[in-house]
């Protein structure tokens, strides 16, 4: 039986290095884009990454979506049956300040990759997953689902709402299999630094370990539905698999403040955290230190205050299911770290 093919654009974020594993359990050739820099930026994929002589399945190309003639030739030569589109710049606060690049690589960048599947006349070969982000709900009342109406309060999310239109609109004109995954949040071990999470977790290994004196956050209130990226990952291979392509949302239907992440956090470690005061001047307390403080810097322009997803949809016509639930996933993240501080 011949083996699939994939290439994924994005492979070196956490679902890049998630979806590459799985899709090598699966015994798919794997082909990964990585833009140049004057580092590697491989970590999270260095026990894949191995001496590219020796290797049978596992490649990696310069490229950028941001560069339609990078992406059209990487495509044209690959011929891929499957292109996962995970590339992003996807730090929702850090679009504020950089818009532009943001909607260039997110929006723009989804239709390079499109319009090249069009141009090359691949569309009845290849199939296309769009990374979409529960961001693009926004202010949309929760439960959110397939039929919620978008509400994009960032410009990565709005950046975003354009992917997941353009998708459709591909999908409908020239017949190409593409489908968007509507993903809510979902952390890792593999979660960037500057992410809440991983910010979190991070901040409080150290804290424990007097590696670090105080953690600064945002907006302790905001609602979010946590996941895993192993369990999102497998559901992306999922909707790529089906006959048709179709948009799912992608959640767990659990929901946590970023407090409530935080006291999870703690309780693993056994450390018992006070909180005092309200608003901006709330802190919280550990052995009679101060080691969390607001910082207003840290609150967005337009704050997103609740996400929480309704993923029947995609749990009767998948048969997804989540295996991790936030207490596993926060003990995963806080072994993980623990191992690097060893």
């Amino acid at each position: 039986m011949k083996k699939k093919t994939s290439l994924i654009f994005g492979i070196t974020g956490q679902d890049g290095a998630y979806l590459a594993r799985f899709l090598l359990s699966k015994n798919y050739i794997v082909h990964g884009v990585k833009r140049r820099s004057s580092s590697l930026n491989t970590e999270r994929l260095d026990d894949i990454y191995i001496d590219p002589h020796n290797r049978t399945n596992f490649y990696l190309h310069y490229g950028d979506v941001a560069d339609s003639t990078s992406v059209l030739k990487i495509i044209s030569e690959i011929k891929p049956d499957e292109i996962y589109n995970l590339a992003a710049q996807s730090q929702v606060r850090v679009s504020f300040d950089i818009p532009e690049y943001t909607a260039d690589v997110v929006a723009l960048g989804t239709l390079r990759i499109l319009d090249s599947i069009k141009t090359l006349k691949l569309h009845k070969k290849i199939k296309y997953y769009q990374a979409g982000s529960s961001e693009m709900f926004g202010g949309a009342k929760p439960p959110q689902n397939e039929k919620t109406n978008f509400y994009p309060r960032s410009p990565y999310a709005v950046s975003k709402v354009f992917a997941h239109w353009i998708t459709i609109n591909y999908r409908e004109a020239y017949d190409i299999f593409a489908c968007n995954g509507i993903l809510f949040n979902h952390e890792s071990p593999f979660r960037g630094e500057t992410f809440v999470t991983k910010k979190i977790v991070n901040a409080m290994c150290k804290i424990k370990k007097g590696k670090q004196k105080k953690l600064y956050l945002g907006n302790l209130y905001s609602k979010r539905d946590w996941g895993h990226s192993k369990d999102y990952v497998e559901a992306m291979w999922m909707m790529m698999q089906k006959k048709y392509a179709k948009d799912y949302v992608i959640s767990t239907g659990n929901q946590y403040t970023i407090k409530e992440f935080i006291n999870l956090s703690a309780k693993y470690l056994r450390m018992k955290i006070t909180w005092k005061g309200k608003g901006l001047k709330e802190k919280g307390f550990w052995n009679n230190k101060e080691i969390i403080s607001i910082d207003k810097n840290y609150f967005r322009p337009t704050e997103v205050e609740s996400l929480l997803g309704d993923s029947k949809f995609a749990k009767k016509e998948l048969k997804w299911r989540p295996k991790y639930n936030i207490n596993s996933l926060i003990s995963e993240m806080i072994e993980e770290e623990n191992k690097k501080l060893k």
